[in-house]
């Protein structure tokens, strides 16, 4: 069954959230890929504020393909994850609640997310299309000479994705593959 969250995503629905769930989204969500990473964490060790509100938001690693008419965005598959491991911890520790892309996290990750009770989520790889249907709307907040890798809102609806490491370090990655060696 999959679990319904409406954003912003509360402390206690991340809580709720166990690695192996299926999650419908429904609200805002944030995105910004390496460069606009980047740009944030140059920021955070200067000790300079962001341009954009991180506080309690999801951020989708995406860059998205040109938009058809009559459509929010193109085709908006999830980025590979690791990509952002570098500047990770210091998002989720200046109250980032969590992150949505593909494939596994490095042990800082994991750490900054159990000591924040945040949340890794993963959108499936290869289902842009799809998943470009449940993205209602796009604004860009800034960064906008990054193109695609603008800093953006989008306003989501039944966004699926899946618990990939819960608020208590519980990881897909590792417990996952165990159970098909078995076999």
């Amino acid at each position: 069954m999959e679990k319904k969250i409406t954003l912003p995503i509360t402390e206690e629905a991340i809580a709720d959230l166990k690695a192996g769930d299926s999650v419908l989204l429904t609200g805002t969500i944030l995105t910004g890929r390496d460069a606009a990473h980047k740009r944030l964490f140059e920021l955070i060790e200067k000790g300079e504020p962001l341009p954009v509100e991180i506080k309690g938001e999801l951020i989708y690693y995406v860059g998205p393909a040109p938009a058809k008419p009559g459509c929010a965005v193109g085709p908006a598959g999830p980025t590979s994850s690791y990509r952002m491991d570098k500047y990770a911890p210091a998002l989720l520790d200046l109250g980032l609640k969590g992150m949505i892309g593909k494939g596994a996290r490095n042990k800082d990750v994991i750490d900054a997310i159990v000591r924040n009770k945040c949340v890794y989520l993963v959108a499936i790889g290869g289902a842009a299309a799809l998943i470009a249907k449940s993205i209602k709307k796009e604004e860009i907040l800034c960064y906008e000479d990054l193109g695609t890798e603008a800093v953006r809102r989008y306003t989501v609806e039944d966004f699926p994705c899946i618990v990939a490491i819960d608020s208590e370090g519980n990881n897909v990655y590792e417990t996952e593959p165990v159970k098909y060696r078995e076999c």
